[in-house]
């Protein structure tokens, strides 16, 4: 299958943010492509997302029969729509970013570099809950050991695993005992199974979420989650439900990158991000992501 993609678009830029850990468990990087397995109802295709000649996006499916093509097609389709976020016209975005001080060098090194998402709910809010409070290496060690130890999978033809982050009914019926032995902390662990046991029961949606209508209302409907604090409310607001204005204002990394970008000798205060964002209003999340990319 082909999509075209929107005006502004880089995948080579896109790639470039994908690669950033070696230690990435739930998609690989070959030869220009990206492969990982999507799951469709009980199907586990096996999808590799890369680049024709005439600059068209190509989607490749495999391990699924033929029959069943036309029920995982349009699935896929929307998955790869959303994950690489190619609906939103970023021409207002660097309208704004290439006038901005900050956000002008970024944009120019970056440009067409689209907000890589995290298109599952439990995944988004899982991946969250694991990077809280420890740095970038740990959260993916932790992450591949949750996807190698609960989550799903499928081989390819060339016998190459392709690992699924584990459904929320897998990780809701578990206990915190199941998951310490990860090298996670107990608090984490019941974190991790108590938003599980919300979107296994249907408690938690991605649909009622969205349907709040803004990251600040998506953030009071998560921050009354045992284990969701703003920090994570507004990175699932950024990376799952695509509000443009979520802003994780508490960041570490995006306190770096300002000081970095700054050549500053501190890190800025919340104060000081509050008033560089007034510039940014309705593109924060797209400005906090082109601020980390600076980091790798």
């Amino acid at each position: 299958m082909r999509l075209t993609p929107p005006p502004i678009f880089s995948f080579e830029h896109t790639l470039g943010y994908m690669a950033r850990s070696a230690n990435e468990c739930l998609y690989r990087i070959e030869n220009g492509t990206i492969i990982r397995c999507v799951p469709v109802g009980p199907h586990k295709p096996v999808v590799a997302v890369g680049t024709d000649p005439d600059g068209s996006l190509s989607i490749r499916i495999s391990g699924v029969e033929p029959a069943d093509l036309d029920r995982v097609s349009v699935p896929i389709l929307e998955y790869v729509t959303d994950w690489l976020d190619l609906r939103t016209d970023l021409a207002p975005f660097f309208k704004i970013a290439d006038r901005d001080p900050l956000l002008c060098g970024p944009a120019e090194s970056f440009r067409g570099l689209r907000l890589v998402g995290v298109p599952d709910l439990y995944e988004a809010i899982g991946w969250a809950i694991l990077g809280q409070q420890i740095n970038l290496p740990f959260a993916y060690t932790l992450k591949r050991r949750l996807v190698e130890s609960f989550g799903g999978s499928a081989v390819d033809g060339e016998g190459v695993r392709h690992w699924i982050f584990p459904a929320a009914e897998t990780i809701a019926a578990l206990n915190p005992a199941d998951l310490i032995p990860l090298k996670m902390t107990a608090k984490k662990a019941e974190y991790l199974i108590h938003t599980a046991q919300l979107v296994a029961s249907g408690t938690l949606t991605k649909e009622k979420l969205s349907a709040a209508g803004s990251a600040s209302d998506a953030e009071r409907l998560l921050t009354s989650v045992r284990g969701i604090g703003p920090w994570t409310a507004h990175y699932v607001a950024m990376r799952c439900l695509r509000f443009p204005e979520a802003f994780p204002i508490q960041d570490v990394g995006l306190h770096l990158a300002i000081k970095k970008l700054q050549g500053a000798d501190r890190k800025p205060t919340l104060p000081e991000i509050r008033e560089m964002a007034s510039r940014w209003t309705g593109w924060e999340a797209y400005a906090t992501f082109y601020l980390w990319r600076t980091l790798y």
